[in-house]
């Protein structure tokens, strides 16, 4: 059972990009045509029945090179907070993480 539906974004009273919504059968049965409107602009957003898995949008390639950043202080001049006191059972503190707030 495919489905698809079309939705406009529009910012500043502008549309700037078509999206697509369309199932996962009829994504795989037209990949090649779906592949063709993202790199055209388009962006896909992929449902498995009613609930959105995935989306796809046209490459941007970055524009600039990462930026390594220099530290500010060196390593040596870095506070350690103090180790715990005794030993610590980390699969308790794990658990203890995880139990639902009541």
């Amino acid at each position: 059972m495919g489905f698809e539906s079309l939705t406009f974004t529009v910012t500043s009273g502008h549309t700037t990009a078509m999206q697509k919504r369309i199932s996962i059968a009829e994504f795989k049965a037209q990949l090649s045509t779906h592949i063709g409107a993202v790199r055209r602009g388009s962006t896909l957003t992929i449902f498995d029945r009613e609930t959105p898995v995935a989306r796809l949008v046209p490459y941007r390639p970055q524009k600039t090179a990462l930026e390594v950043w220099k530290p500010i202080r060196a390593l040596a001049h870095i506070t350690l907070p103090p180790a715990p006191r005794g030993a610590v059972d980390s699969l308790a503190v794990l658990l203890e993480l995880r139990q639902p707030h009541r």
